[in-house]
C-alpha cells in the first residue's frame, strides 16, 4: 500500500476518535446496536449533557447516525464510517512501520561503518 499523504487522513474523524470518552461510547453502542443520550450516561461517568455534546461530534464526523425515538434520540454506528476510520488507521500505521524500517537500515548501515 502507498504512504498516506496528508490529504488522506480525516483530521476531524481522528480528533472525534481521539477522546477516550467518544471511544468508550462507540464500544457501547457497539456493542448494544444503538443507544440514547440518557442510555450511555448510565453507563459513563459523565452526564447525559456531557454524552449528547460527544454524540453530537460523533455524528457530524459520520461516525453515528440518529433516529428519533419518541422524546430521545437513538444513535447507531456507521459501520461504513468506521470501516474508513480503521482503513485510514491501517494505512497511518504501514507509513509508519515503513519509516521504522528505513530508520533502521539507516542506524545499521551507520554502526557497521563505525567498525
Amino acid at each position: 500500500m502507498s504512504p498516506v499523504t496528508n490529504a488522506a487522513i480525516d483530521d476531524d474523524l481522528w480528533s472525534a476518535v481521539g477522546d477516550p470518552t467518544r471511544r468508550r461510547m462507540l464500544d457501547l453502542l457497539l456493542a448494544s446496536g444503538s443507544g440514547t443520550s440518557t442510555s450511555l450516561s448510565e453507563q459513563l461517568p459523565v452526564s447525559r449533557q456531557a454524552v449528547a455534546k460527544h454524540l453530537a461530534v460523533l455524528e457530524r464526523v459520520g461516525l453515528t447516525r440518529v433516529t428519533p425515538s419518541g422524546r430521545e434520540r437513538l444513535y447507531h454506528v456507521d459501520e461504513a464510517q468506521l470501516a474508513r476510520a480503521v482503513a485510514q488507521l491501517s494505512a497511518v500505521g504501514e507509513a509508519w512501520d515503513a519509516r521504522l524500517a528505513r530508520i533502521k537500515r539507516i542506524a545499521e548501515t551507520i554502526q557497521r561503518n563505525k567498525k
